[in-house]
């Protein structure tokens, strides 16, 4: 199977396979992963923009001794252990949207060319936060009506108040002025009998004896 690099026919594409299509908003951050054979896992994996005409424009790249490398806000990291790399792009900007190839460097011995495989990138706007403010009451253009149910047990009956405060009143005039008052009155009538009834009974003496 063949694929097509920066205008030339490279064989072997089923070598190296990515994700053809990211996307991501501005802010934020996107990440592509691509997978190689085990044949290319000691061999420089690079990340560049189209058009990438050399080697020397290449955003990132790695080594033989770094299998992780970064450039501004591009990183690459290479997993021999499971024949992926992987590469973040962050703090995204509507300018980083395009074209961009992620691609194994072959060795120049071998004269064949590097293996690539493009990616689109596209860049969303970031959200915007809406605040929504509203007014208290309803708008003067939409009228409404509002009908209040109120039961008997819900509204008190004015009428009911003063005769409760009445009988209160009253009672409380029973209990302190009132019912001391006839105990008073009975207690003076019982104690003004007592001297009567003892007088009456020594007048009363003299008399029998006779």
């Amino acid at each position: 199977m063949a694929c097509d690099f920066q205008g030339q026919v490279v064989s072997g594409c089923l070598s190296l396979n990515c994700t053809r299509r990211v996307t991501g908003t501005v802010g934020g951050s996107l990440s592509v992963q691509c997978r190689y054979k085990g044949k290319f896992t000691d061999m420089k994996k690079y990340w560049c923009k189209s058009p990438c005409k050399s080697l020397m424009k290449m955003m990132v790249e790695t080594t033989e001794t770094q299998r992780a490398v970064r450039s501004g806000r591009v990183s690459l990291r290479d997993h021999p252990e499971n024949l992926t790399f992987t590469v973040t792009l962050g703090n995204l900007s509507e300018g980083d949207a395009g074209t961009y190839w992620c691609g194994i460097q072959r060795p120049q011995r071998e004269r064949l060319a590097d293996l690539s495989f493009s990616v689109v990138v596209s860049v969303s706007p970031a959200p915007t936060l809406k605040i929504c403010t509203s007014t208290l009451g309803p708008p003067s253009s939409l009228p409404v009506t509002t009908r209040l149910n109120v039961t008997g047990q819900e509204t008190p009956d004015h009428g009911q108040h003063p005769r409760s405060l009445l009988s209160s009143v009253h009672f409380l005039l029973l209990v302190f002025l009132k019912v001391p008052l006839l105990l008073g009155m009975l207690s003076a009538v019982v104690w003004v009998n007592r001297p009567l009834r003892s007088s009456g009974r020594r007048w009363s003496r003299p008399h029998d004896s006779l």
